[in-house]
């Protein structure tokens, strides 16, 4: 159960990175700093990234699952 728990914070904790970025991202297109078309290849490498962490979680989530059940 802990080990699920801790998973789920992990994922959040990716999401809530996302979301800012995302939000940086936002502020520096209205500011003009980078194109609409820079900050939607961002939002894409962004969310690439975090579908990639969150995979990393859920496989070391799964393999300390069958550890604990091993037993």
């Amino acid at each position: 159960k802990q080990a699920k728990n801790e998973a789920e914070n992990a994922r959040i904790a990716i999401r809530n990175i996302r979301r800012d970025a995302n939000s940086d991202f936002k502020d520096l297109e209205k500011e003009k700093e980078i194109s609409e078309d820079e900050q939607r290849r961002a939002e894409d490498l962004v969310q690439k990234l975090t579908d990639k962490y969150v995979a990393e979680v859920e496989a070391a989530y799964q393999v300390k699952e069958q550890d604990l059940l091993s037993f």
